[in-house]
């Protein structure tokens, strides 16, 4: 007869505290919960078509070079998160130091769950060497208590178990801070896009030049 699903994750449990002590059993639920930040990202990054923005792309090289309608109906394509700020830019209706705010309000919601991440890549290191460091003091204790009747398994098997917490900490740590740099990458380019865009409706290059001022001669500023 099987088990119940909470008898076997309290065995798991059981298991993981028997293995490295609460170090390990707390790295694994930090581990748990990393997975789940990072599968909320991966999939915030999706809906909100993070890298999809050929659309938005088409409406600003459209504006660029100065065909208004174009721009309008390709951002009328666009499903990219930042369609309503480029509309806004399309529109005038606000300044540039607006538009930078709005663009960093949506970077700001896309970002969250990063100083989590950057938590967790940086500490269980530090979780792990911390359960070693006890480890070895349970370890050495032990080798103490036995006086003369020192069993050299005992000695080896306690310091294994303190080097797992290690283990596991790098183990935590390391896909971690990939998966960072890669979601921190993709921010980056999309600021670099953002910036870029908002900057050639601002001052496009099929703006044309100057006009001329009553005596013929170009107006100045």
């Amino acid at each position: 007869m099987t088990g119940t699903p909470l008898d076997t994750l309290g065995g798991l449990v059981l298991r993981l505290y028997d293995l490295g002590g609460p170090v390990v059993l707390f790295l694994a639920v930090v581990s748990i919960v990393t997975l789940t930040v990072v599968l909320y990202k991966l999939w915030q990054f999706r809906a909100a078509g993070v890298g999809r923005h050929r659309a938005l792309r088409d409406a600003v090289a459209a504006w660029d070079r100065g065909d208004r309608g174009e721009a309008h109906r390709a951002l009328d394509r666009s499903r990219s998160y930042l369609r309503p700020v480029v509309a806004m830019a399309l529109a005038g209706s606000v300044d540039s130091a607006r538009l930078d705010a709005e663009a960093e309000a949506r970077f700001a919601r896309l970002e969250r769950g990063f100083r989590f991440l950057d938590g967790v890549a940086q500490l269980s290191p530090l979780v792990g060497l911390f359960g070693t460091v006890l480890g070895m003091i349970a370890a050495f204790q032990a080798l103490q208590d036995a006086g003369s009747q020192v069993d050299p398994s005992l000695l080896a098997g306690g310091i294994w178990v303190a080097l797992l917490t290690t283990a596991v900490g790098l183990a935590v740590a390391m896909p971690t801070q990939v998966v960072l740099s890669w979601l921190e990458a993709r921010i980056d380019a999309e600021r670099v896009l953002a910036d870029r865009a908002l900057r050639s409706i601002l001052s496009p290059v099929g703006a044309g030049p100057a006009p001329a001022d009553a005596a013929g001669a170009p107006a100045h500023a």
